[in-house]
């Protein structure tokens, strides 16, 4: 059994056991996520089911495994001729769901 979900403007397949890296959700550590934007599930019996956007009385059960950092990337904007140039970095910060249970109706 498996299903789509919308997360942060981002589509995810999910599993029960699976895990997920989404754009930072503010959390805290071991604590229950939940998420109703179910766009499609697929039961033991290969049955499918297509939402309009989402399927009611579908929900993704899960837990925020942890917070985690990608890699540092440097933005640098530089004028010739000028002597002048702007230094810009950004960490994009992102959570780790463990997926629980997958609840229907």
């Amino acid at each position: 059994m498996f299903a789509v979900i919308e997360q942060g403007g981002k589509q995810h397949r999910v599993e029960v056991g699976s895990t997920i890296i989404v754009d930072r959700i503010p959390s805290e550590q071991k604590k229950k996520f939940s998420n109703k934007n179910v766009l499609l599930i697929v039961d033991e019996k290969n049955d499918i089911k297509v939402g309009t956007p989402y399927l009611e009385n579908v929900e993704v059960v899960g837990e925020v495994i942890e917070e985690i950092k990608d890699k540092k990337i440097n933005i640098l904007r530089f004028r010739r001729r000028k002597h002048s140039m702007r230094r810009q970095g950004h960490r994009q910060r992102f959570t780790k769901i463990k997926i629980n249970e997958i609840k229907q109706g």
